[in-house]
């Protein structure tokens, strides 16, 4: 017989499924909080997988994807553990906010301590209480405010073959090799020889559909990847292709910045990206691009101040094959396209 799992107090007996809520620091009002945990506990052994989102709090893509993530078929048959927390920043997502309550950064708080900061501290309740269970970890983020991102995976794929063939089951095109960084959930998670991917899509405190369908589907192909539940007949496979290198093009002015590309666009060196003007129209500088490569983030906003971030670009040598595969991988979760397995009304 598989054993139990306990986490915060609870017990999840095999072949159930159970909601906790994981006490956490209270308002100063005194008034208590907790996290919201949702726990898969399948019939058969297998891998423990955490899927996270909203550990910055005004990221909510993720919230909605753990949502039909645990509404789908199949979870209920699963071999394994899931473990959802859909808002790990319970008060940065009541707030709105990207941080905590005191200003600090919970993703560049790991591994936190028992009497540390406030953001230290829900740091080491996450650790001592979820990631000792876990063998994979998904955490979803999107975009700044205003900044919008093309669905993409982030891992450290450096010399590790078990993280990268977990990050290419998630099904994205694009997929960018960062170095883990300092607090950080997946250099925790690297520490504790877990692998860990970082899902970036969409913008913060906005719902992206497109966005949402595909981590919905990626989640489901790293899980039938990790033999949690049986590999779909109906995916598509699509190739995943790394970047070993990206940068930001900056304003070389304040002003209003007319953008003519899409995320996703293929740009080669000296094709123009946008224009920015002054008030009047008087006066107007080209935005151009220097070298080739994929447009996998840029800012919403119009109004922008000299040195400011407006398209984030990812470099390929095969840029122009990944620019294809884009194509193909927008159209299949396009919300107006007919999509048969998704029983969810488009979010608009």
């Amino acid at each position: 017989m598989r054993q139990a799992i306990t986490i915060a107090g609870t017990t999840i007996q095999p072949g159930t499924r159970k909601s906790i809520e994981l006490s956490i620091p209270s308002f100063y009002t005194h008034t208590s909080e907790s996290m919201p945990i949702h726990v898969v506990h399948g019939h058969k052994p297998g891998p423990c997988l955490l899927i996270c989102a909203a550990i910055h709090g005004d990221e909510i893509n993720g919230v909605e994807i753990i949502r039909r993530v645990l509404a789908h078929k199949t979870v209920n048959n699963l071999k394994g553990t899931l473990i959802a927390i859909p808002i790990v920043n319970v008060f940065g997502f009541v707030s709105q906010s990207r941080y905590l309550p005191d200003r600090r950064d919970l993703n560049r708080s790991f591994p936190g301590s028992k009497k540390g900061s406030m953001a230290s501290r829900m740091a080491n309740i996450l650790m001592v209480e979820i990631i000792e269970h876990c063998t994979h970890i998904i955490d979803l983020h999107t975009g700044a405010i205003a900044r919008e991102n093309l669905p993409q995976i982030r891992a450290c794929l450096n010399d590790d073959p078990e993280t990268e063939s977990f990050a290419r089951s998630f099904g994205v095109p694009v997929m960018i090799n960062t170095q883990l960084r300092d607090g950080s959930l997946r250099e925790a998670a690297s520490e504790n020889n877990i692998p860990a991917l970082l899902y970036e899509a969409g913008e913060a405190l906005r719902f992206n559909e497109f966005a949402i369908r595909a981590g919905v589907r990626g989640i489901l192909g790293a899980m039938s990847h990790i033999g949690m539940r049986a590999k779909s007949r109906k995916k598509k496979v699509y190739d995943s292709f790394i970047s070993k290198s990206t940068h930001w093009i900056r304003s070389s002015q304040s002003g209003i910045l007319r953008s003519i590309v899409p995320l996703g666009t293929l740009v080669n060196k000296g094709d123009i990206l946008a224009y920015i003007n002054d008030p009047l129209g008087e006066i107007e500088t080209e935005v151009i691009r220097l070298v080739s490569g994929i447009v996998i983030g840029k800012t919403n906003i119009p109004l922008v101040h000299e040195g400011e971030g407006i398209f984030h670009i990812a470099q390929y040598p095969e840029a122009e094959e990944i620019s294809n595969y884009i194509e193909s991988y927008h159209d299949e979760f396009d919300p107006l396209n007919e999509d048969t397995e998704n029983k969810d009304a488009p979010l608009v």
